[in-house]
């Protein structure tokens, strides 16, 4: 045994002076490196028979040594710092991942302390277990718990067959005041004798002699016939012309008040127009617009909502299923979802959650168009009839008039029998037909059906207002059709623009489309 720890002894004595000999002999050579009294010896012994070349070199050379001994030791600084850093940033990493990993833990935590006070909370409202409490308002129940006794079947919404919620909870307060309103209603006497032609007459007088706002006769008249078009008609033009108060005007002298929703810029989808279910209350938070809609449905009256400012905010965000709705053929189809399930307390009027958007209303919308507003979007301009109110008004005389009670119905057959007996001529359809060829070969732009089949709808009623047929074909050709020119790069088709003016002259005849020609000539001014 003794032989052995003298043999170990000896082997890693061996082992451990080689180790020694590394660590002295790089010890020795760092001491011959840094050696500077040895360099200056050196550097005596030789230096006394340099000559001025000699000295100069010499002088270089220690630079350079200099020099490349900074270098090494710059890098090697360098080096240490990277290594600290990185060392650094993986301690930092391992500390946020500790992080991450005891904030996971607290979450699973809170977790199952929520899960612990839901069961509480279920357990004092005496639901089957499970239950959210949040669900189960809505079905009815008034509580979870896991070793609670339910309410007694006659205390609890039940679905029935149908699929109906029993319930005696209300969501829609305000339409069901609008229910309880029209039970007892009795409508008015309805003038049923008047024409279009004195309707514009009387609306105009009325506007003068009881609010003190003139409109030209042409503006009335391009209105009416705006409604018989479409069922969104858009007011623009500078502020001041009287954009607001002409449908606002237009409702005191029906004798119902037009609903009026001032568009604000952070509207953003069509809550804010026709509200919400908040799944919270389950409540639903009704606006004045979906009441008036509903209400719409009871009443034979001329129902108008105005979106004032509509173009503070993007028309094709907040009101994109509006403008869908509309461009459905069918009326019944004309439906807007608003909740997904029935209530038996449910206003009378809804149809499986879903409300049915009556004929007797339009949707009026003003615009300035200015650096604070949206343009408005070729998607709406296409659904939409623009008047353009760019004047101010003049004063004028009128006859004390008062307020009138004009039913939808009525207003609907003359708006029909404007359709039999004023219908665009043969003539002028041919003439918008080449026309429409012109400028898709000139312009590559088309008029399209929708637009041809409101101008068959717009011109005849402009007629029976008291209209000409051209001036209601010049009209809609320059705000639907010309309109579209402004997409376009008009600095490259003045020309066009220029052959477009006096072909229309030539179609049409001299001395007409007029508008139609002063847009286009403003276009070539502007461009």
């Amino acid at each position: 045994m003794g032989d052995f720890f003298q043999w170990f002894f000896a082997f890693i004595t061996e082992i451990l002076g080689g180790f020694a000999k590394i660590f002295i002999g790089l010890w020795d050579g760092l001491k011959q490196i840094f050696n500077i009294s040895a360099y200056i010896d050196i550097f005596k012994q030789y230096s006394e028979n340099f000559g001025i070349l000699g000295w100069v070199l010499s002088i270089i050379a220690i630079l350079v040594v200099i020099a490349v001994f900074g270098l090494l030791i710059f890098i090697i600084v360098l080096m240490i710092r990277k290594y600290i850093r990185f060392r650094h940033s993986i301690v930092s990493n391992e500390d946020l991942l500790e992080e991450i990993a005891d904030l996971q833990r607290k979450v699973l935590k809170m977790t199952k302390e929520k899960d612990e006070i839901m069961a509480m909370k279920v357990a004092q409202m005496g639901l089957p277990v499970g239950t959210s409490p949040v669900l189960a308002g809505a079905e009815g129940y008034s509580g979870v718990g896991e070793k609670a006794e339910q309410k007694p079947e006659s205390e609890m919404a039940v679905v029935d067959a149908d699929g109906i919620v029993q319930t005696t909870d209300c969501r829609f307060s305000k339409l069901i005041e609008v229910d309880n309103f029209y039970k007892n209603y009795t409508p008015p006497v309805y003038d049923n004798e008047i024409n279009l032609r004195q309707l514009c007459e009387n609306y105009r007088n009325f506007a003068c002699s009881r609010m003190h706002l003139y409109y030209d006769i042409k503006t009335i008249r391009l209105f009416l016939a705006g409604m018989a078009s479409t069922k969104l008609i858009i007011l623009q033009g500078i502020s001041g012309t009287g954009k607001t108060s002409l449908p606002y005007s237009f409702g005191k002298f029906m004798q119902k008040d037009t609903t009026i929703a001032s568009v604000q810029p952070s509207w953003r989808d069509r809550t804010e127009l026709f509200g919400f279910f908040n799944e919270f209350t389950k409540n639903f938070n009704e606006t004045e617009v979906l009441k008036r809609i509903y209400a719409s449905s009871y009443n034979n009256d001329i129902n108008f909502i105005l979106l004032d400012e509509m173009n503070i905010a993007r028309v094709e965000y907040y009101f994109a299923e509006m403008l869908s709705i509309l461009e459905m053929p069918n009326a019944d189809e004309w439906k807007l979802d608003l909740v997904p399930n029935v209530w038996s307390t449910d206003p009378v009027h809804l149809d499986r959650g879903k409300l049915c958007i009556p004929q007797n209303i339009w949707y009026i919308g003003t615009a300035n168009n200015d650096d604070s507003t949206f343009a408005i979007s070729d998607k709406v301009y296409d659904r939409a009839q623009p008047i353009n109110l760019d004047s101010k008004g003049v004063a004028f005389d009128a006859p004390d008039t008062p307020p009138m009670n004009l039913g939808f119905d009525h207003l609907d057959e003359l708006f029909k029998k404007a359709f039999d007996e004023y219908p665009i001529s043969q003539e002028n359809l041919r003439k918008i037909q080449h026309l429409d060829l012109w400028v898709i070969e000139k312009l590559r732009v088309a008029f399209g059906n929708r637009i041809i089949k409101q101008m068959n709808l717009f011109v005849p009623v402009y007629v029976a207002c008291g209209g000409e047929e051209l001036d209601g074909i010049d009209y809609v050709l320059a705000t639907k059709i010309f309109r579209k020119f402004e997409s376009l790069n008009l600095a490259m088709l003045r020309d066009e623009l220029k052959e477009l003016c006096i072909y229309l002259q030539k179609l049409f005849g001299k001395n007409s489309m007029k508008e139609s020609i002063a847009y286009l000539e403003r276009l070539q001014k502007l461009y």
